[in-house]
C-alpha cells in the first residue's frame, strides 16, 4: 500500500502553524513555483528533525535561531524567532542562543588566527 503524501497546501498549514502563523515568503514562492523543491524541504525536515528525536523541539529551534543568527540569514532568523513565538521561548532563552551565536563566531576568528600568533 502506497502512502498518500500531504498536498502543497497542508505542508503550508501545517509550516504557517508551527511559525506563529506567518510563513516564509520564499516557502509561499517555492510552493507555487517550484512545489518538489517544498518537498524536499519537508523531507530534509524530517531527517534532521525526527518527530521523536532525542532533542526537544525548544532546542531544535534555539539551535536552528543560533545558526541562522552566526551565518547571517534573515529569512531562518524571522522564521524561527516566529516559531520561538509559537513555543512561547523566553527571551531570556533567545538572548542567551544570541550570546553562545556570538561566542561561537568570535571563536572561530580566533581559531582562524592561530598562524599569525604562531608567527607573530
Amino acid at each position: 500500500m502506497e502512502i498518500q503524501k500531504p498536498t502543497v497546501e497542508q505542508i503550508l498549514s501545517k509550516m504557517k502553524g508551527s511559525m506563529n502563523g506567518e510563513l516564509p515568503n520564499v516557502v509561499k514562492l517555492v510552493s507555487e513555483k517550484m512545489p518538489e523543491m517544498l518537498y524536499e524541504q519537508i523531507r530534509s525536515n524530517m531527517f534532521a528533525m525526527p518527530e521523536n528525536g532525542a532533542l526537544e523541539n525548544e532546542t531544535r529551534t534555539l539551535i536552528y535561531l543560533g545558526i541562522a543568527i552566526a551565518t547571517g540569514s534573515k529569512t531562518c532568523i524571522k522564521a524561527m524567532l516566529n516559531k520561538a513565538k509559537a513555543q512561547n521561548i523566553s527571551k531570556d532563552k533567545l538572548v542567551e542562543t544570541y550570546k553562545v551565536a556570538r561566542y561561537a563566531e568570535s571563536s572561530r576568528i580566533m581559531g582562524n588566527a592561530e598562524l599569525l600568533f604562531e608567527e607573530i
